[in-house]
């Protein structure tokens, strides 16, 4: 019976380390499980961020278009304003000659009648 009592105890020993062994496999496929449930649920939040990236992207891109149109007709604006103020200018300083020679002229045809 004593050799029985080491193989039996050997025996034993085999088995828990089987049983560990397994447990620890069994363990790590539960993390893995884990770790594959958060891949997929951050895989699916990229998924998502990439989408609205890509609206918001597009959406950046018609704004810049539409405020570069708008850029150049502000520019057409204060070019037309510009040259309107610069004419107006002009008109208004031959005006002033105008009326100075109008009086002057006024005034000579006023002498000449008097005299």
């Amino acid at each position: 019976f004593g050799l029985l009592g080491p193989m039996a105890e050997t025996g034993a020993t085999l088995q828990n380390t089987n049983n560990e062994l397994v447990k620890c496999i069994e363990e790590l496929r539960e993390r893995r499980a884990e770790a594959d449930r958060m891949i997929m649920k951050e895989e699916e939040e990229k998924a998502r961020v990439v989408h609205e990236l890509q609206i918001l992207t597009e959406r950046l891109k018609r704004l810049d278009e539409g405020l570069n149109k708008k850029y150049a007709a502000r520019a057409e604006y204060d070019k037309a304003i510009t040259e309107t103020e610069n004419a107006f200018g002009k008109i208004l300083e031959s005006s002033k000659t105008l009326l100075h020679v109008l009086r002057r002229e006024s005034q000579s045809l006023k002498t000449k009648v008097t005299e």
